[in-house]
């Protein structure tokens, strides 16, 4: 429970939110066995290879097709003619439900191979370890000087967005 606690605290902003505090939290939730992190897509099926190729397809399909398309209004212009006709006649409605379904699905795919790569490079995060911990800001412990401290995690000055609003007329924020 600690451990959700504490990745909702980094995640809403009460905690300090570095990646060596994520990388920690994860560590320690591998540890008592709270998270499983699969680290490689082995057990794919012969379905998702499948459907990850046709959602290769779209774009280089979109481009040759074009270009048909293209030699064929120049070659056959009366054959051309009658396919755009029986296009125009399929209603609006059908179009958007076409690529409302077609959207949806590879869209549902597509954000699945992206949340199991999150997943990937938060297991790998969590495995560097001290490493990560290392190159944070943190790491460099001001001691007690306060000043130090919040020098080297405030942000400094933005030069350009001033002279950019000076030269405008505007007013900085």
């Amino acid at each position: 429970m600690g451990m959700i606690r504490g990745l909702l605290a980094m995640l809403l902003g009460s905690g300090r939110g570095s990646a060596a505090d994520l990388a920690a939290l994860l560590r320690e939730g591998a540890a008592q066995g709270a998270i499983v992190l699969p680290t490689s897509p082995q057990g794919r099926t012969g379905f998702d290879r499948l459907m990850d190729a046709v959602n290769r397809l779209p774009r280089p399909l979109m481009a040759l097709g074009t270009v048909i398309l293209l030699g064929a209004a120049l070659v056959a212009p009366d054959w051309f003619a009658a396919r755009m006709e029986a296009l125009a006649a399929v209603p609006e409605a059908l179009w958007w439900l076409i690529g409302a379904i077609i959207s949806l699905y590879f869209g549902a795919r597509h954000q699945s191979h992206e949340q199991a790569f999150q997943r990937e490079l938060v297991a790998s995060v969590a495995a560097v370890g001290p490493a990560v911990e290392a190159s944070s800001p943190q790491a460099a412990d001001a001691g007690p000087d306060a000043a130090l401290t919040q020098h080297a995690v405030s942000p400094g000055e933005n030069g350009a967005l001033t002279d950019w609003l000076t030269d405008w007329g505007g007013t900085q924020t």
